[in-house]
């Protein structure tokens, strides 16, 4: 039987966009029907493969992309989020792969969930995409988004405090705005996808923060305090308000995580 790490593998290795969806969709199908073995002693990649397009450029030499309000804008917001998903993909599988043996069934389970979800997302984007004449990698994408995993490749709770916990939750604090922009333009399809996967993020960041507790207490560590020190010394960037405080809170991310170190 192979293992859940071989298989992560091969997801993280698979190149084209199309390809790693149905790759990612394929593995939790395997998971799910117990056609995977839970070891995850497989080398996973230090860089994923991703295809040549679309070009990644730094985030200081990216395009502006504007409010949303013209299509030319809403199709530069769409491209900007197709790219998150997809890189989201290669987050989930690698957490897994990486780190599934640290934890029960239950955590392969969850996360399990979160790649098929990430795969489901990045589908339903690129279809927008292409209902405006694009598609994902007709931009360029921001190159950064992997450099969250290059830095807490050592440790999973490094990894929980810093991708779902920080970078998900901050998804959570800007959708809903970004929703309202695509009603106001008149885009009901474009919201009700983005309005889909605000509801599944909200799941993402509960997971990620209810694993986090749980290995803290496997290590005999307070939460909260462990969280403050790793993002302190891991996240290059700033936690910055405004905050969606409900939204947080109903993923379990409540205010005395991040109120008290945001800038």
């Amino acid at each position: 039987m192979p293992t859940l790490g071989e298989a992560a593998r091969a997801v993280l290795l698979t190149s084209d966009p199309h390809d790693k969806r149905r790759a990612a969709r394929s593995l939790a199908r395997a998971w799910r029907q117990d056609r995977l073995d839970h070891r995850c002693d497989t080398a996973m990649p230090d860089q994923p493969a991703w295809p040549t397009e679309p070009e990644l450029l730094e985030p200081s030499r990216m395009p502006r992309r504007g409010k949303g309000g013209s299509e030319r804008g809403r199709i530069a917001l769409l491209h900007a989020l197709a790219h998150i998903e997809f890189v989201a993909i290669d987050l989930a599988v690698d957490l897994i792969g990486r780190f599934g043996d640290e934890f029960p069934r239950q955590f392969v389970d969850d996360w399990i969930g979160v790649v098929a979800d990430e795969a489901m997302h990045f589908a339903l984007l690129d279809r927008r995409l292409r209902a405006f004449g694009s598609h994902y990698g007709a931009l360029p994408a921001h190159a950064g988004l992997w450099e969250a995993a290059q830095v807490t490749a050592d440790d999973v709770l490094a990894r929980l405090a810093i991708v779902p916990m920080v970078l998900e939750a901050r998804g959570l604090d800007v959708t809903p705005p970004t929703i309202a922009r695509f009603q106001g333009a008149g885009d009901a399809p474009s919201a009700q996808i983005l309005s889909r996967i605000y509801k599944d993020e909200i799941r993402h960041v509960r997971v990620g923060t209810a694993w986090f507790g749980w290995m803290c207490d496997e290590r005999g560590f307070n939460a909260v305090e462990t969280w403050h020190a790793l993002v302190k010394a891991r996240f290059r960037g700033a936690l910055k308000a405004p905050f969606n405080d409900s939204a947080r809170h109903d993923a379990g991310l409540t205010q005395e995580y991040y109120s008290v170190i945001a800038s």
